[in-house]
């Protein structure tokens, strides 16, 4: 059955009454009309008395009335349609014609609707979409609310391929030849037997490569199941660095009669782990330089746009990043089409509680009666990706510390590998979590004190105005240093997660860095991947990655930042306190690259670090913060710039930090060095500077065995400043969905960055689009991503325009007061 986007057309009610009174009245508003996908809560008004508190950054629920009407055809009768909801938050509860049709209780999962019993044939028909995200609080992050991935609608003759009934494997591969087998399900709806012709093709830029015909006889009102396998000579193999993809076709046909379709794009790839290579593709060690991302886009909310996705992606690629953890929650299909495409590899994960909750209303309410079904449904959206490689069975399960818990553990992954046996299992064991809700914690922390009796009231502070899991992410802020290695390693910690971790393939550890050697020595046939892990810890962590095979890597909480958990890496200089819900803080601040995709200082210092980049970097720390209190958690790095422009700050003073993989760097202003100190590995790949600030230019030079490396400098920008805008995309498709991310920042005459400057920028849309959101990365912001207009953060502020369904012009007028206004055309074509 082919997938047909059902996006457009769709009206939307919010109801503040009953289901009851929902499904007779439609809701309590004025329907708008909308074209899928549709985030329903990036459209509410923040409240700082919400339940979700800053978990969702302020914003509220609700409960959203979806309808949408079709013409069913009379021929529709022989035929089989099936309408797949990619994601609806919370709950979805759907109706055909007013007949209950189905339900879905996994905010994150895909699920299928079969039509066929409720249509009226020849006739106009209702589908209606009840979304409620009214139960709060039920989620760690921001979740969204409503219809925010796509809808599709799959149609399939009398013989017909099921929803998800294609598996595409690689049974081997070498640069010479490949096999891939193709196992198809075929499904007859009709009282006689149906003898058909299955031809599976196999093409590579419009040209077949391998093509098989499988005649089959399939009986009446049964499903059946075929196997091709095919031989592809010389294949183009995909990996991260050439994601090289191949076409699959499957028709089926009845004489000269086309009964059914399928389409899907596979990658010929292998993929192996062991303790003594770590993690190979096509038998080419891989090390894992990960990230976890939370689904929300931005200022767009979690909108499932693929555009959006495929950007964030891109970006993730491009700052050195060859792999995502979905934190934490099965991935969109969207998603993982742009990881096959851009060659990131992908851990896909199962869910953030089990039965134990974290939220009063989450998931753990219903996981006992639906964890084989979500199972079930991640790995036939997966099965056919050549980027996902992981499967976690969970995020931080207080379970893992019990064993009822192993036991569960062992149900996930076993059910995993009988439907997917080609991949791994591992799960993000967080030590704290499992010792407090397993037994042990009082003994560990007790060793701990005593040997770092201060942290004591640091975690007294740390926990007065917090519970629940945001009482847990402060006390793990104790976990520093020499502290956090004696947990890491404490014999109780050991005998609380070891009947869970031998029920993985691979063991995943969350903030256990000491354990990665240990585990060795416990399990020499085990491999383990940091899941979660301090943005500050990478230098250690790499280098254990780097010089241990059993190591798989690292996954960075986290590389892109995203809304909700607010608060939880700002840094706070007027005395407010992390993981406390401060209002109207939004966004957690903790990504290598911020909200509106600019990357921070951070993340190049990542790729240095791993080994991807050889010229110099130069950070700033904020210097009208210069000695100021600030907060600090573990998730957080430097409040640091890449800037030099610092007006009223003359002769004040400033620390500049170079990040350099070399041996020796030497700073200079204006031309006067300020002298050389060694660098690389050695020194953590930073060197630190204190210097009085001047206008002018800070530049930095590296140099190995005495000869000059690389150079990286900022310069001043003059105080009056411009609107420059940069489109990523100029030309969009009339389809209702493709975007244009146009970021405007502040520049001199010169046409260098002010990142000190501010100014009310408004944006207007006019012609052959709308304007999707329109904000900055600023993380305490109370403007609406709705409005036309906001104040730059950082000299930075982003709009997203929407193509239209019909072609022409879109144009975005961008102005400020002082400036000239920026005018940028896009043509949307039909």
């Amino acid at each position: 059955m082919l997938r047909k986007k059902w996006n457009q057309s769709w009206k939307v009610t919010k109801t503040g009454i009953s289901s009851l009174a929902a499904m007779f009245s439609g809701g309590s508003q004025e329907a708008q009309e909308v074209h899928l996908p549709h985030d329903a809560m990036i459209h509410e008004t923040r409240c700082e008395d919400t339940p979700n508190g800053a978990q969702t950054g302020f914003y509220p629920g609700g409960q959203y009335v979806y309808t949408k009407t079709l013409e069913v055809p009379k021929e529709w009768e022989e035929k089989t349609a099936i309408v797949e909801f990619e994601g609806v938050y919370q709950t979805a509860m759907v109706y055909i014609n007013g007949d209950f049709a189905g339900k879905n209780l996994h905010g994150y999962s895909n699920f299928y609707v079969t039509l066929d019993p409720y249509l009226k044939y020849g006739e106009q028909n209702e589908i209606k979409v009840i979304a409620d995200n009214t139960a709060e609080p039920n989620s760690r992050w921001y979740c969204g609310s409503g219809i925010y991935r796509n809808v599709n609608l799959l149609l399939g003759g009398r013989v017909h391929i099921p929803a998800d009934g294609v598996r595409i494997r690689t049974v081997c591969a070498t640069e010479e030849s490949a096999i891939v087998e193709v196992e198809t399900k075929l499904k007859n709806r009709a009282k006689r037997r149906e003898a058909v012709s299955v031809e599976v093709t196999l093409s590579k830029e419009e040209k077949a490569v391998a093509r098989e015909c499988v005649n089959v006889t399939v009986f009446p009102e049964e499903e059946d199941l075929i196997r091709a396998s095919l031989c592809i000579m010389n294949p183009k193999l995909w990996d991260c660095d050439d994601p090289e993809l191949y076409h699959c076709s499957i028709v089926i046909r009845n004489g000269n009669e086309v009964l059914d379709e399928y389409e899907e794009h596979v990658g010929i790839r292998t993929v192996f782990v062991d303790a003594g290579h770590g993690l190979r593709i096509n038998g080419k060690t891989v090390k894992l330089r990960g990230t976890c991302i939370h689904h929300d886009n931005g200022i767009i909310g979690a909108a499932t746009f693929e555009k959006a996705e495929e950007r964030r992606c891109r970006q993730m690629k491009e700052a050195g990043f060859n792999s995502i953890r979905s934190a934490h929650h099965p991935m969109s299909r969207a998603m993982l089409d742009a990881c096959d495409r851009i060659g990131m590899l992908v851990m896909d994960e199962l869910s953030d509680v089990w039965t134990l909750h974290k939220n009063r209303h989450d998931f753990a309410l219903y996981f006992e009666e639906c964890w084989e079904q979500e199972v079930e449904r991640m790995v036939a959206k997966d099965y056919n990706h050549p980027s996902v490689v992981l499967y976690s069975t969970g995020n931080e399960i207080p379970e893992f510390g019990t064993p009822a818990g192993a036991r569960m553990n062992r149900k996930i992954c076993n059910r995993i590998h009988e439907l997917d046996a080609t991949r791994y299992t591992t799960a993000g064991i967080n030590g704290m979590m499992a010792l407090f809700f397993g037994g042990g914690i009082e003994g560990v922390m007790k060793d701990i004190f005593t040997s770092q009796a201060q942290k004591r009231a640091e975690m007294a502070d740390a926990s007065d105005d917090q519970e629940g899991v945001n009482a847990m992410n402060g006390l793990m802020g104790i976990m520093e240093g020499e502290g956090a290695d004696l947990f890491a390693r404490h014999p109780l910690l050991t005998k609380a997660i070891e009947e869970n971790e031998m029920a993985l393939d691979v063991i995943g550890l969350n903030y256990l860095t000491g354990r990665h050697m240990l585990e060795k020595e416990i399990h020499p046939n085990k491999t383990i991947v940091g899941t979660e892990t301090y943005p500050a810890d990478i230098v250690r962590l790499w280098d254990l990655v780097k010089k241990n095979p059993h190591v798989l890597g690292d996954f960075t909480w986290t590389g892109y930042d995203y809304l909700g958990e607010a608060g939880c890496g700002i840094f706070h200089y007027d005395g407010n306190v992390n993981f406390s819900s401060v209002y109207p803080e939004r966004t957690a601040y903790i990504g290598d690259i911020d909200l509106i995709g600019y990357r921070r200082p951070i993340s190049y210092f990542r790729e240095i670090v791993y080994g991807l980049r050889k010229q110099p970097y130069l950070a700033v720390e904020r210097v009208d913060r210069y000695g100021q209190k600030v907060s600090k958690t573990t998730w957080m790095f430097k409040d640091n710039v890449a800037s030099w422009t610092w007006p009223g700050y003359e002769g004040k003073p400033a620390v500049a930090d170079i990040y350099a993989d070399a041996e020796e760097v030497e700073l200079f202003i204006n031309g006067r060095s300020l002298g050389k100190k060694p660098a690389g590995e050695a020194c953590g790949f930073i060197a630190t500077y204190e210097l009085a600030y001047e206008p002018g230019e800070l530049l930095a030079v590296s140099y190995e065995n005495g000869y000059e490396t690389g150079r990286f400098s900022l310069e001043t920008a003059m105080e009056v400043v411009q609107l420059k805008v940069e489109a990523d995309r100029t030309v969009l498709k009339a389809d209702g969905e493709d975007l244009s991310f146009l970021t405007v920042k502040l520049v001199d005459a010169e046409g260098r960055e002010n990142l000190f400057a501010s100014k009310e920028i408004s944006v207007s849309v006019e012609g052959a689009g709308s304007l999707q959101g329109f904000g900055s990365a600023n993380p305490s912001s109370s403007e609406s991503y709705d409005a036309a207009a906001c104040k730059t953060y950082d000299g930075y502020a982003m709009a997203v325009v929407r193509a239209g369904e019909q072609g022409g012009k879109a144009v975005v007028k961008f102005s400020a007061e002082g400036c000239r206004s920026c005018i940028v055309e896009l043509d949307v074509e039909s």
